[in-house]
């Protein structure tokens, strides 16, 4: 919903929140449900109120926990029923400075004494994390603190020991190594959304003093919308694939028009650093992950002559596809989505052109398309909407563009043979299938929150709860990766099962989809079946749980040989097998493993 895409407008989400909300409810988009807990150290309603909008427009339908007015210590500590029985699936814990209850300006008191009240004040928050992960082994976020509007030493009050601004970054850097120690735990950077709307308006006393909201409510949807933007990264809705436009997206100027040399790009002009410094955070985020493409209604030639410009930094490389040509670029989209196995909503089209923007915007659904003019906003407002915010990253996610432009090889190899058995034994595939590690875990949870097309139960984990399974030996786990001639595609598929007797229930199977149709599911089977041979297992049974998503996947246990003992009216299916005779199916692949089960 655009209304709800930055840049927005404050007062009219506050104003229309409720019509806002029944129109995303009546939407019949499908979201997937948590149960948010927020530990207060403020008033937190209508923040709370807010953020559901956000989540609902960003795929989650949220059911919340609100703490009563300052009861967040009480609450994560001592704990109560209510929210125990409501079993969160991440709690935030919403303090702000208002909530440093330890700190106390005191010109006479010695370095160690300060150091003592930071280290005490510090212990008082990480006891409600520790607590946290104890009773309920989930995601927490927590705020860290924006600086006050007032210095009682004036510009010293930065540096001095004493000094209320220095107590608070110093505080803010322990959040932040606590965060970098211990995974699932992220920090909501309120400092920095506080610095941008402006300290002076952020700090509305009246709101405050009147009802104890710890900033000013105009600023609560550009707060919530931050926080969702952790939210849903965590539970795996972040976007994949960033696709630009070229001329006066890229560069300044028609390159059809002006020549390589004619277009505005490097350092002799102000409009020139802006598009450098754009296409500079354009490149960082391929390091992230995020695929590139190009989508521009251009030769291909002035393309990619427009990208080998002695000043660019993205050059022809650095995209997974170009498409470069005089097609609409709605069709562009779904090619490129095709050409590369994922889908269209996983998309961020960036173009100077609001009539294009509009058309793309209209006929992909679930496209983002953000309202970018001028090049001096490109940046802020593609950050500011959270496209790609990072809760975690492995190190697969350096070589993705790489591991899907190679796909786009493994594609024109595939032309080149008549007969497809011959052309999948002719990329030499080696796989290695095991059971679960801790250096694979992070990645298996990321993939286990990312994959939707291949996906049969579409069931999501936080690495807590992977770390669970991890540890829990009622449970069969495997993950493989895939590689060949083209090179690696790193963790491509997890199957988790789980052992009832002499029965294996199928809580999760999924498979990336750059290595579709290359036998990697068959791989996985026979080791599957290879494990439960080994642990007394006669009976696997497999769960289809349809989702407007997975289409793709309905008929795979059947494909394996299973027999399917039922449907229900939405579509879900289960199957059975006994694997008594079991013969293997993967023909092409050559799997090897370090002997772990």
């Amino acid at each position: 919903m655009k209304t709800l895409s930055y840049p927005f407008d404050s007062s009219y989400i506050l104003k229309k929140k409720r019509s806002i909300k029944k129109e995303l409810l009546a939407s019949g988009t499908g979201r997937i449900k948590k149960k948010i807990a927020v530990l207060g150290g403020s008033t937190t309603n209508e923040i709370v109120n807010i953020l559901e909008l956000f989540l609902l427009d960003q795929g989650i339908e949220p059911e919340f926990y609100q703490s009563e007015y300052a009861q967040f210590w009480q609450d994560a500590v001592f704990g109560n029923e209510e929210l125990s029985s409501f079993a969160p699936d991440i709690v935030y814990v919403h303090t702000t400075s208002r909530n440093l209850s330890l700190y106390e300006f005191n010109m006479s008191a010695s370095e160690e004494q300060i150091n003592e009240m930071l280290e005490n004040q510090y212990r008082h928050f990480e006891e409600v994390w520790t607590n946290v992960k104890e009773k309920f082994g989930c995601p927490v976020i927590q705020n860290n603190f924006e600086l006050p509007f007032y210095r009682i030493l004036g510009n010293k009050d930065a540096s001095d020991i004493h000094g209320k601004i220095s107590f608070i970054r110093r505080l803010n850097e322990k959040f932040a190594e606590y965060a970098r120690k211990n995974e699932n735990f992220y920090i909501n950077d309120i400092n920095f959304i506080s610095s941008c709307y402006g300290l002076e308006k952020w700090h509305d006393t009246s709101a405050w003093y009147m009802y104890k909201y710890a900033m000013n409510t105009q600023a609560i949807p550009e707060f919530a919308y931050n926080l969702s933007n952790i939210i849903k990264s965590v539970f795996g809705k972040n976007r994949k694939m960033l696709m630009l436009d070229l001329d006066n997206t890229l560069w300044g100027g028609v390159v059809g028009d002006l020549g390589q040399q004619g277009i505005e790009i490097g350092h002799e002009t102000g409009m020139a650093e802006g598009y450098t410094e754009f296409q500079r955070y354009v490149k960082a985020h391929k390091q992230l992950g995020v695929l590139l493409s190009v989508n521009s209604k251009n030769d291909y030639e002035n393309a990619i002559d427009g990208l080998k410009h002695p000043d660019t930094v993205l050059t022809p490389d650095d995209f997974v596809v170009i498409k470069a040509n005089w097609d609409n670029k709605d069709r562009n989209t779904e090619a490129i989505a095709e050409e590369i196995s994922i889908l269209p909503d996983s998309f961020v089209f960036v173009d100077d052109n609001p009539a294009e923007r509009n058309i793309v915007s209209e006929q992909i659904s679930g496209i983002a398309v953000p309202e970018v003019n001028n090049v001096e906003d490109y940046i802020k407002t593609i950050d500011r909407n959270g496209y790609f915010e990072l809760t975690s990253y492995t190190a697969d996610d350096i070589k993705r563009n790489e591991m899907y432009r190679a796909n786009i090889q493994r594609a024109g190899a595939e032309k080149k043979f008549s007969d497809y058995g011959e052309y999948l034994k002719s990329l030499e595939m080696e796989a290695y299938i095991d059971k679960f590690d801790d250096v694979a875990l992070a990645r298996i949870t990321q993939l286990t929150n990312k994959s939707n097309q291949f996906n049969l139960t579409t069931k999501r984990y936080t690495l807590n709860e992977m770390e669970d399974v991890f540890a829990d030996d009622q449970y069969i786990k495997i993950y493989g990766r895939l590689a060949d001639k083209f090179g690696d595609n790193g963790i491509v598929s997890v199957v988790i099962g789980r052992k009832e007797g002499n029965e294996l229930n199928i809580d999760l199977w999924l498979m990336s989809c750059r290595v579709l149709k290359r036998e990697m599911e068959y791989a996985m089977l026979d080791r599957l079946v290879e494990i439960c041979r080994k642990n007394g297992i006669s009976v696997i049974n497999g769960f289809y749980y349809k989702t407007a998503k997975n289409a793709m996947v309905k008929d795979l246990f059947t494909d394996f040989g299973f027999e399917k003992t039922s449907e229900n009216e939405n579509g879900d299916r289960t199957f059975r097998m006994n694997i008594d005779g079991y013969e293997n199916k993967n023909k092409s692949i050559k799997v090897k493993d370090n002997g772990g089960y």
